[in-house]
This record gives C-alpha cells, sequence and structure tokens, in this order.
C-alpha cells in the first residue's frame, strides 16, 4: 500500500469517527434540548393558574393580601426568568430559573398553609378546581424536571467520554447544567387538600 494511499485512509477513518463522535453529541443535546422543552411547557402552566387562583382566594383572604401580593411577586418573577431561559437557554439562565422558581415553590407552600385557616376558602368550587388543576402540574413539574435531570446527566457523560471529549469542546458542545434546588424541599410539590371539612364536624 503507498503512503498516500495510507494517508487517505487514515483520513477517512478520522472523519468517520469524528462524524460519529459529532452524531452522538447532537443526539444527545437535542434529547436534552426536548427535556428541557417540557419543563418550559410545565412551569408556563403552573404560572398561568397562579393568577387565577391568587384572584379566586383574595376574597377570603382579605387579612392576607401581603401574602398573595408575594405570591405575584414571586410568580413574575419565575415567569420572567422562564422567559429568559427558553430564548437564550444555557447554565446562568436555568441556575436563575431554579431559585426563581423554587422561591415561588415555597411562597405556594406558605399561601396553603394560611389558606387552611379558612373554611370559606376550602369551601369554593372554583379555588378547589384550580388547586387541583395547580396540584396536577405540580407532579407534571416534577416529572418533567426529572426526566430533564436524566437527559442532562447522560448529554453530560457523553461530552467526557473518551474519545468524545478531544472533539465536544471544539464542537461547541459544552457541559450543561442539572436542574437543582439549593433547598431540596423547594423541589417538592405543594401539597394540600381544600376539601370541606365533612358535614357534621367542625
Amino acid at each position: 500500500m503507498t503512503a498516500p494511499l495510507i494517508v487517505l485512509v487514515i483520513l477517512a477513518l478520522l472523519i468517520g469517527l469524528g462524524a460519529g463522535i459529532y452524531n452522538k453529541l447532537v443526539k444527545s443535546s437535542n434529547e436534552c434540548k426536548q427535556a428541557l422543552a417540557q419543563i418550559d411547557v410545565q412551569l408556563k402552566r403552573r404560572y398561568d393558574l397562579i393568577p387565577n387562583l391568587v384572584e379566586s382566594a383574595r376574597a377570603y383572604l382579605a387579612h392576607e393580601s401581603s401574602t398573595l401580593e408575594e405570591v405575584v411577586r414571586a410568580r413574575n418573577q419565575a415567569s420572567q426568568a422562564r422567559e429568559a431561559a427558553a430564548a437564550a437557554p444555557g447554565p446562568e439562565a436555568l441556575g436563575r430559573l431554579t431559585a426563581a422558581d423554587g422561591a415561588l415553590t415555597s411562597m405556594l407552600g406558605r399561601l396553603m398553609m394560611v389558606a387552611e385557616n379558612y373554611p370559606d376558602l376550602k369551601a369554593d368550587g372554583t379555588v378547589s378546581r384550580l388547586m387541583a388543576d395547580l396540584s396536577n402540574t405540580e407532579n407534571l413539574v416534577g416529572g418533567a424536571r426529572s426526566s430533564y435531570n436524566d437527559a442532562a446527566r447522560r448529554y453530560n457523560q457523553t461530552t467526557q467520554v473518551f474519545p468524545n471529549v478531544l472533539l465536544s469542546g471544539i464542537m461547541g458542545f459544552k457541559e450543561t447544567r442539572l436542574w437543582t434546588l439549593a433547598d431540596p424541599a423547594e423541589g417538592a410539590a405543594v401539597r394540600i387538600s381544600l376539601a370541606p371539612p365533612p358535614s357534621g364536624k367542625p
């Protein structure tokens, strides 16, 4: 085999190896992006439900206006962070979103604790339906977050293993951020039953 032919064979092998690595990275990156998009869908639904819940509860929580306003403020901040992360996804944007969403979850938990002290609110059908929708959405957010973290771990591993690591940085595939919370309790779904007490019981 002549030297030029050997060089061509080596080049063909290197090109094939590079193409294979690139395809794996693209596939893993797309899976990660799709999983993050599912979080975005569920968060948007969650943030859209909260204003309706606050307005429905306002008539019953006249003495808790500060709590309601804090929930609205936290919701608006989380919604802005979601929009920013959707427009320009990246580790920093995702970090701001997880922090803002965690703060909102904490405020919702506080609102639910307050709501337990208002029997009329618990008996309101509109509020109960909104709470059921919100609870379902919380579960969907949790599932989407878990799926995203699984996809992100696979993607990060794909960028780090040999020989992918030799080309991933050059090709623009950088490690992504997991959906992590400063306080693990913030990741727990807000759970509360606003069903009215059984008849005959206080």
